[in-house]
């Protein structure tokens, strides 16, 4: 019976999310026949191709058990969803330039078409450019008070740098291309290429909540733990799904000869690997209390999941 309530509440808080995110993107992307229509029409054909925005989920999540915690009651920050919008964009842009001929040189995504195969490669890089672009617009008018913003800002753009971020994260992987993964050198790929950018959903939620330098600290580790799990999990579908239930090419990871979890590890023991990682992560938001549960509860989802 608890686990039907469970899964009830974490089915509640997915589509809610999302139908928030959803809304929030409609406003801030340019409609699709604004000049020039191409660009506009390719960056809405990957950012509503069917996304689970897990990501902004997680910034709503997160912002909404800091105010619960400070101020009680369960409701959202006004404007967060727009964060998570943000968010939003810049995992799209990196969705499309990672799918290029010059990197995985994917055709699915989400089910549909990837960017440049339908509106080809130039038109692709710069649709992922654009919603990059129109990201951190999204961020500078974010309502909040402006010293948050700015740390916001601060958090995402080196979430998605070079540096242990996002872009890094992906040089790390494509020069790990053809030779034998170790475990530092997979750990060091996932915790920058999809984990800084999970991390930083939830701190930064927090952040736009009001949390303080502590609060900060638990979901920084929160986050890392959470965001290692995922793409463990990730790494699995990729060797036992297929592209259907994927939403995208499987069996790419083996084929490109990807640094993965399951390279190292095997398939079973990666398993117990992300179920502990969520463990420790729980254990990251015990002061919250039962103020956490929404938040653990997609924690949970993201290592559960089968697609």
């Amino acid at each position: 019976m608890k686990r039907m309530q469970a899964e009830v509440h974490v089915k509640e808080i997915l589509q809610t999310g999302a139908e928030l995110t959803d809304l929030a993107l409609e406003r801030l992307l340019p409609p699709g026949d604004a000049t020039p229509s191409s660009i506009h029409r390719a960056m809405r054909h990957s950012t509503f191709a069917g996304g689970k925005r897990l990501r902004p989920i997680l910034v709503m999540e997160a912002a909404r058990m800091i105010h619960c915690h400070q101020n009680g009651g369960g409701e959202l920050p006004e404007g967060v969803e727009e964060l998570g919008a943000a968010i939003e964009m810049l995992h799209t842009y990196s969705l499309i330039h990672d799918d290029l001929p010059a990197l995985d040189n994917d055709e699915l995504r989400r089910g549909k078409p990837t960017c440049h195969v339908v509106f080809g490669e130039a038109i692709a890089i710069l649709a992922g450019d654009a919603l990059q672009t129109l990201a951190y617009q999204t961020l500078s008018r974010l309502r909040c008070p402006a010293m948050a913003a700015v740390e916001i800002v601060r958090l995402v753009a080196d979430a998605t740098g070079t540096v242990e971020g996002m872009i890094g994260g992906q040089v790390l992987d494509l020069e790990g291309e053809h030779s034998k993964p170790t475990a530092e050198s997979v750990d060091a790929i996932h915790r920058a290429k999809t984990g800084a950018l999970i991390r930083v959903s939830v701190v930064s939620g927090g952040v736009y909540a009001g949390g303080d330098r502590e609060d900060v600290q638990r979901l920084t580790e929160f986050g890392r733990k959470a965001g290692l799990a995922f793409q463990i999990v990730d790494d699995i579908l990729d060797v036992t799904q297929d592209s259907e239930q994927l939403g995208k090419t499987a069996g790419k990871d083996l084929a490109s000869d990807k640094a993965t979890w399951p390279a190292v590890f095997g398939i079973e023991e990666s398993r117990v690997h992300a179920a502990k990682l969520v463990d420790e992560a729980f254990a990251a938001l015990a002061p919250y209390g039962g103020a956490a549960e929404g938040l653990k509860a997609v924690a949970r989802y993201l290592v559960e999941r089968t697609h």
